[in-house]
């Protein structure tokens, strides 16, 4: 059998509850204005109609009694008194046709006043106007008299039976507006009396087809998510809420699968870290053996070297003696190319960027490094005012000395080099600039330098082991900050020719102003760099 669906259940649900709920409120609204139309005959025509016939036999009395003390004393007020009363007995007549016009029952009522305003007429015409037209006060005859009196008895007697016919048409008007009230009564309350089936219906129906099936559903989706992934969410109910458990079903069956996916991801991961773990615990020993066994023996070749060159010197030729140069030349700069591949592997692993670093006295450590060489040359170094970073000192004092020397190393023939070292706040960021009035680089070598061994000039005319780039490189990315050489430079503070590098660094948070410095701390010592290990970032 199959399900119901909530579209369709509602759809014939509502249909029915609607034309329930509209006969309901038609029935109702017809009582109402049934009752209302009752209401509104009785008082507006059938009391006006009572009104007006007790102001009919008020104006008949009053005729009678008008014309007869004119007759007696002839006074001009009776006269006018008696017209007065035969137009207020016209105007209640015609008020009575007009307000029963269309009432049920009321053509005896008619028929009776027809009759009492005939009688009345002909009283008038054999008596009262006869009088009315000839001069008052000379009395009445008996006989007039009693043949007047004879003729408004008539019209008196035919007033009971027009009285009559309108308290029992009064009597009809109450009973119908009564009984209309009580279909009213009823109605009203059975709409209500439906409107409150209705609505348990309605309740009862959302909870049979939708908040049962829903909670059914949740419960079984919470025993889900606690762990039970094999709990069945078949839920008994219409079709939409299966439809959703089939959904969550599905959705719980590709959870399960991409969780067994990710698990046998994270196992591969896991495999992953631990080889390079373990290839990275084999570049140490590399770098242990690099930095001890591999260089013993280069200084053992140099060494003997030297000892052959000073005890044989004298029996050896020109082309000996070169060799024997070559031999101590290449031993040195094979040790310096260990040295500084031993530094360019060892940014990042045996240094931290916790500790805070005033620059002003990484760039003196530097420049003290090379004091040698710009005696040498006769070279010019500005440095600037240079703000406190996070970062490791060692690293910074050989950031500062690759750049700036290269910036001596790479000069312009016959002219003193001159070397600029400044520093702008950029954003959160510090920009610092090394600017030298050397022989430049050409803007399409611009990603070629910061490569490990990449060397635009020979090394017959520029000494280096084509690491002092790339090392700089890495130096200021593990910092969190990026360097360039910047091709658009024009500085007049260093000529328009030369090269000029740039490179940010993450800016310290503002100190507290309230905090005030300890006058007795003293600076950490800086790290003395190894000076050998940096001469080719210039041609990286």
């Amino acid at each position: 059998m199959g399900r119901i669906r909530l579209v369709q259940l509602y759809r014939v649900g509502s249909l029915v509850i609607g034309v329930l709920l509209l006969a309901a409120f038609a029935q109702t609204g017809m009582a109402l204005y049934e009752n209302e139309r009752a209401r509104n005959i009785l008082i507006d025509q059938v009391d006006q109609a009572a009104l007006e016939q007790s102001r009919l036999s008020a104006a008949i009395a009053a005729q009678d009694s008008a014309i007869r003390e004119y007759a007696l004393d002839g006074g001009p007020d009776r006269l006018a008194e008696y017209r007065t009363a035969v137009r207020r007995e016209t105007e209640s007549a015609a008020r009575i046709r007009q307000v029963l016009d269309g009432v049920a029952g009321s053509g005896s009522v008619v028929r009776h006043l027809d009759n009492t305003a005939g009688d009345t007429q002909a009283w008038r015409a054999a008596f009262a106007d006869q009088l009315a037209a000839g001069p008052g006060g000379q009395g009445l005859q008996p006989d007039q008299s009693r043949r007047a009196r004879r003729l408004l008895s008539q019209a008196r007697a035919d007033m009971e039976p027009l009285q009559s016919d309108i308290a029992e048409l009064h009597d009809r008007t109450v009973a119908t507006l009564r009984s209309r009230a009580r279909t009213t009564l009823w109605s009203t309350s059975g709409a209500l009396a439906l409107v409150v089936l209705v609505s348990l219906a309605l309740a009862l129906l959302i909870r049979r087809t939708v908040l049962t099936p829903v909670s059914t559903l949740t419960e079984r989706v919470r025993a889900v998510a606690h762990g039970d992934f094999g709990h069945p969410l078949d839920v008994p109910g219409p079709s939409e809420i299966n439809e959703l458990a089939v959904i969550i079903d599905a959705m719980r069956d590709r959870i399960i699968e991409e969780w067994r996916a990710s698990v046998e991801q994270a196992n591969r991961l896991d495999a992953q870290a631990e080889e390079l773990r373990r290839s990275n615990a084999e570049l140490e020993q590399f770098a242990y053996v690099a930095s001890h066994d591999l260089q013993e023996p280069l200084r053992k070749v140099a060494s003997f070297c030297q000892m052959l060159e000073r005890r044989y010197g004298d029996r050896l030729d020109d082309r000996g003696l070169q060799y024997i140069e070559f031999a101590v030349d290449g031993a040195k700069r094979m040790q310096a190319l260990i040295n500084d591949l031993l530094a360019f592997s060892r940014v990042g692993r045996l240094s931290s960027v916790d500790e805070a670093v005033d620059l002003n006295d990484v760039a003196r450590q530097a420049l003290g490094n090379l004091a040698a060489l710009r005696e040498e040359t006769d070279a010019e170094v500005d440095v600037a005012d240079l703000p406190r970073v996070s970062g490791d000192a060692a690293q910074f004092v050989r950031l500062f000395q690759n750049l700036v020397g290269n910036a001596i190393k790479f000069r312009r023939p016959d002219v003193p080099p001159r070397v600029i070292v400044d520093a702008r706040r950029v954003g959160d960021e510090w920009e610092f600039r090394c600017a030298d009035n050397g022989i430049g680089i050409e803007p399409r070598h611009a990603d070629r330098i910061f490569l490990i061994f990449q060397r635009l000039h020979p090394r017959d005319e520029y000494t280096g082991t084509g690491i002092g780039l790339a090392l700089c490189k890495k130096i200021v990315e593990y910092h969190g900050g990026r360097i360039w050489l910047d091709t658009d430079d024009t500085d007049a503070d260093t000529d328009t020719e030369g090269t000029t590098f740039r490179w940010t660094l993450p800016a310290q948070p503002d100190p507290d102003p309230e905090a005030e410095p300890d006058p007795e701390a003293e600076p950490d010592p800086l790290p003395q760099p190894d000076p050998d290990s940096d001469d080719g970032g210039k041609h990286a």
